[in-house]
């Protein structure tokens, strides 16, 4: 490194540098959402970069969250003059001390084995897997590097939770630090009225999770793992309503939910074959019976397929904010007990839910690596029984009448908005 060369470090509040400048080898850390967990680990482990020659990992869930913790780095943490080289495609910057800083994804923990590593850093660390973590550790045996485990609190059962208690109950060489919202008011990266609008209009138990690192029972689950517990049952032999339709993407499943007249579920299949195949297996088992089904992906080919086969299914196409609404009717029947599911792949889909804050809006979705085709099966069917029981309400107060049962296929041609 040029003897000229003096870096900046950008500053960190109180509570931020307490939590992360530690002399034990093991520190977890549960931080709210933008309480400066990642920009104050990218600082620490910058340090470590430039004082220990040798390969550093940052290690993310995904890919995509790597990138943006590698971007950072090289965007506002290191000189220009630092940088021996950098690429964007292996997510790896090379100083002119000859310190590697890699930014690696956790999606595949087999990948994190193998090499010495002076220091990491897993962020996010209540996302990633048992197994990863496990290879990460494995990498500094040899060189007894330190080890930053940050993240939101998600429940109580993952790795990060328990490693967080026992530092907390005071494990040697281990140290616990909680950055919750209001630390991070109280150093200036966040607004207190945008904490007070989030407890506004957030569910108690995602606010205390995301902003005060309390955690709930049901692991970051949307639907409440009690709700979903009390509406299991088995299969319902009564004949579909309505249905659900996912149809399958490159590698995943299609999936096919059917509800009888109570909310019950009573045909789930799920399955993977060629398009050909499964328009024909969904035709013959849907009939004339209604639902909706999601055309987000393979568009008008899927929509024009179940049209001329003459099914009453109606198109789906994903918005952020449809696909939020979908999910949030569907959390509204499991946890008031309307809707009844078998156990199964659809109960662990649905269990495996998660929820997430992007900007001001929370977001459910299946864990990285996991599947949600049942879920968005099971909401979208749903959703067409709600909107059944509306029309047949308007045409009974419209003079209509009706014996009670739900409508039948008529008037289901053509396009709507929904």
């Amino acid at each position: 490194m040029a003897a000229s060369t003096i870096v900046q470090m950008p500053a960190l509040y109180p509570a931020q540098h307490a939590a992360l400048y530690s002399n034990a080898r093991y520190v977890a850390v549960e931080g709210s959402t933008k309480s400066g967990k990642t920009q104050g680990t990218l600082v620490w482990q910058f340090g470590r970069v430039l004082s220990d020659v040798g390969v550093h990992w940052w290690i993310a869930p995904v890919y995509s969250q790597a990138r943006i913790a590698y971007r950072r780095a090289l965007r506002d943490l290191i000189p220009r003059e630092l940088v021996a080289r950098s690429s964007e495609t292996a997510l790896e910057i090379e100083l002119v001390n000859g310190a590697v800083w890699q930014f690696r994804s956790a999606e595949k923990p087999d990948n994190l084995y193998g090499e010495d590593v002076r220091s990491a850093v897993i962020d996010e660390a209540s996302r990633c897997r048992d197994d990863s973590w496990h290879a990460v550790r494995s990498t500094l045996t040899a060189t007894r590097g330190p080890i930053r485990a940050i993240g939101n609190v998600r429940g109580r059962g993952n790795w990060h939770y328990q490693m967080s208690r026992r530092a907390e109950a005071g494990e040697p060489d281990h140290h616990y630090a909680r950055l919750t919202a209001w630390d991070a008011v109280a150093g200036g990266v966040i607004r207190r009225e945008e904490v007070e609008d989030a407890r506004r209009v957030l569910p108690d138990a995602v606010f205390r999770e995301l902003y005060l690192c309390e955690p709930s029972d049901d692991g970051g689950n949307p639907f409440g793992v009690d709700a979903i517990a009390a509406c299991v049952g088995v299969l319902s032999d009564a004949a579909p309503v309505v249905w659900g339709l996912d149809y399958a993407r490159v590698h995943d499943w299609t999936v096919l939910v059917g509800l009888d007249a109570r909310g019950h579920v009573c045909r789930f299949e799920r399955w993977q074959s060629d398009p050909s195949v499964t328009i024909a297996r969904v035709v013959e088992a849907v009939g004339r019976v209604p639902g909706y089904f999601d055309a987000t992906g393979p568009g008008d080919f899927l929509v024009e397929a179940l049209r001329v086969a003459g099914t009453a299914m109606r198109p789906v196409v994903y918005t952020a904010q449809r696909k939020q609404d979908l999910m949030d009717g569907l959390a509204v029947a499991i946890q008031q007990r309307k809707i009844a599911i078998p156990d199964g792949v659809l109960r662990s889909e649905i269990e495996s839910f998660e929820y997430a804050l992007k900007g001001r809006r929370l977001t459910f979705s299946a864990p990285s690596g996991a599947h949600d085709d049942c879920v968005n099966a099971l909401a979208l069917a749903w959703s067409a029984a709600c909107d059944f029981r509306a029309m047949h309400v308007e045409r009974r107060s419209g003079g209509g009448g009706g014996s009670g049962a739900v409508p039948s296929s008529r008037g289901w041609g053509g396009s709507v908005a929904i």
